[in-house]
């Protein structure tokens, strides 16, 4: 597996992933409110963010070029370089289960370490959501905290989980 910068093409591949509402809400919490969500939609979101210079969304790709996954880093606060934060973190249902979430975030990892100044990354996690938030524990993330979040379809409990890294 690699990492790759995003291309404006993998929104139409990512939103076929999300096959339900919920799913839907459990990958984006309430970054779109809408659903289905188009290619389009995506773009639209990340353009601005892509403009500051302090997001990077990433699309995984299998050994033969398949987009097998996706998530964005992006710092969360304009003065602080030391803690980025990843969303969007999704895995094609037909690769999960595989491993490929835990080498994605991996890479990721390696991604912070090469690149950018950050010695923390942190992520949310909705309670409802176990295979992800057993992925996250799987490469190293601990929970720090959590909070109840209203989203159109109901009350969540997000976890959020934190991971420190050693650079050089």
């Amino acid at each position: 597996m690699k990492l790759r910068d995003y291309k404006q093409e993998d929104g139409s591949i990512i939103v076929g992933w999300l096959r339900s509402e919920e799913e839907l809400y459990k990958w984006s919490a309430d970054r779109f409110n809408k659903y289905p969500l188009t290619g389009k939609d995506i773009n639209e979101n990340y353009a601005p963010q892509l403009e500051t210079g302090r997001f990077y969304p990433l699309t995984a790709e299998d050994d033969s070029g398949e987009v097998v996954g996706h998530f964005i880093i992006r710092y969360p606060r304009e003065d602080d370089d030391s803690s980025v934060r990843f969303g969007f973190v999704i895995v094609s249902p037909s690769h999960r289960g595989k491993g490929y979430g835990k080498e994605m975030l991996r890479l990721g990892t390696e991604y912070v370490k090469e690149y950018l100044t950050a010695t923390r990354i942190d992520l949310g996690v909705f309670e409802n959501n176990d295979s992800a938030r057993h992925c996250y524990e799987s490469v190293g993330f601990k929970r720090y905290a959590e909070r109840i979040v209203e989203l159109p379809i109901g009350t969540w409990k997000c976890i959020d989980m934190e991971m420190f890294l050693r650079k050089g």
